[in-house]
């Protein structure tokens, strides 16, 4: 097994600084998803564990031995690319034992390895077979299953299942997530995707711009993001973000109204700040009291619908598993719950409470 430490890490491209000092700790057999948006240096720094990119300042450890310069075919991480990155000329079972064969494993050592791994992966029929006869599903688990018998100390992902159709990777999803609670090893995982990130992870970490924005259980972010760019990110619908004004008693939307409060903000005189709901913590009023809202568009979705539109000048999501005769350009009233209600301060973008 291996737990991984990632200690005041940067990394330059020429005078180009895209990963900015970062500082990580990773559990022996912990599910870890790297998230963020496309360039925010999540694959860069995937690549650096395994050794593909090299570190310029700082130090990445696996079981407390500093990796920097040790060759990546030495410091026993199995990545699982994109691509699949599979050798078309070979059937599935010398892909699969490709790496054993490598370091001269007996030929029936690696046949029985290739075998155990087939048959948890679903695969035994397809060993005899070239990956240009697979599915983008199969090829994947192949993949998979190519690194799953070295068994590794780190098993390193990047963006697995992007190149799969949308049924295909909420299947993939699982069978990743059974397969670590099977084998319990290290697991650090690479995704643009974040209902990815909140459906696998037992720890993600949010990035951007090369830093990490926060640490922590799915839920936990969900639930108490630390800063703007996290409350945006993670959720799906995203959180509604608006400009608002807060006082001891109310929080004032201007035209649009204000939302009576009971909980103690600490502010007692109007203070300006932005004001993060969630779809899910929205409710259509039936008594017209609440913001004001004008729909835009309407998506049924089966058990929800989500009702998108404005407050004031704001895009504005709602998501309700009410069956309303709604239609658009109608102006309805929306109760926020007070419950699940996110502050965040204008000037640093941090949450306030």
């Amino acid at each position: 097994m291996g737990n991984i430490a990632i200690s005041n890490v940067t990394k330059k491209f020429d005078s180009t600084e895209v990963i900015h000092g970062i500082n990580l700790k990773i559990n022996d057999g912990e599910f870890v998803v790297l998230v963020g948006p496309s360039g925010c240096g999540k694959t860069t720094l995937l690549r650096m564990i395994a050794g593909l990119e090299s570190i310029t300042e700082g130090n990445i450890s696996i079981n407390d031995k500093v990796i920097n310069k040790i060759k990546p075919k030495e410091r026993d991480c199995a990545m699982v690319f994109q691509n699949y990155a599979l050798y078309p000329h070979m059937k599935v079972a010398a892909n699969m034992g490709f790496s054993l064969k490598i370091k001269k494993a007996p030929k029936e050592e690696i046949d029985q390895k290739v075998k155990d791994v087939a048959k948890i992966l679903e695969i035994e029929d397809y060993l005899e077979r070239y990956p240009r006869q697979l599915s983008g599903g199969q090829r994947q688990r192949v993949a998979m299953g190519r690194a799953i018998v070295r068994n590794p100390k780190v098993f390193l992902f990047d963006e697995p299942l992007s190149n799969l159709d949308a049924k295909l990777r909420v299947q993939m999803r699982t069978q990743i997530k059974l397969l670590h609670a099977r084998l319990k090893t290290t697991l650090v995982y690479v995704t643009h995707d974040q209902v990815e990130a909140m459906t696998m992870a037992d720890k993600i970490v949010v990035m951007n711009e090369g830093l990490v924005e926060q640490t922590g259980a799915p839920l936990d972010l969900y639930d108490k993001p630390v800063n703007i760019f996290v409350a945006g990110f993670i959720g799906s619908p995203s959180m509604n973000l608006f400009n608002a004004s807060i006082n001891s008693n109310s929080i004032n939307l201007g035209s649009a109204g204000s939302i009576p409060i009971t909980r103690n903000t600490t502010s007692e005189n109007n203070l300006d700040i932005t004001l993060g709901i969630r779809p899910s913590h929205m409710d259509i009023s039936k008594n017209g009291e609440g913001l004001k809202f004008q729909i835009d568009v309407i998506e049924p979705t089966g058990a929800d619908s989500l009702v998108y539109g404005k407050i004031n000048d704001t895009e504005c999501c709602v998501q309700t598993s009410e069956r309303l005769n709604l239609k658009s350009g109608e102006i309805i009233h929306i109760l926020p719950n007070e419950d699940n209600l996110h502050f965040f301060d204008n000037q640093s973008n941090e949450r306030i409470n």
